[in-house]
């Protein structure tokens, strides 16, 4: 079995999974009421999904 003769630092180890950085989501614009919202989400404002209304939200 291959095994490392010699140990990496952790500078190293950090260098490779420094892309791997959970990046926050942008918001884009509802296509119901134009105001931002996350992405593949309900919008929190008018309750609109892909077009269609799916929750109602009070006013």
């Amino acid at each position: 079995m291959a095994v490392p003769k010699k140990h990496h630092t952790s500078a190293r180890r950090d260098k490779r999974r420094s892309h791997l950085a959970i990046k926050p989501s942008k918001p884009v614009t509802c296509s119901h009421c134009k105001q931002p919202k996350t992405a593949h989400r309900v919008c929190p404002n008018c309750g609109y999904y892909a077009g269609r209304e799916v929750l109602q939200v009070e006013e």
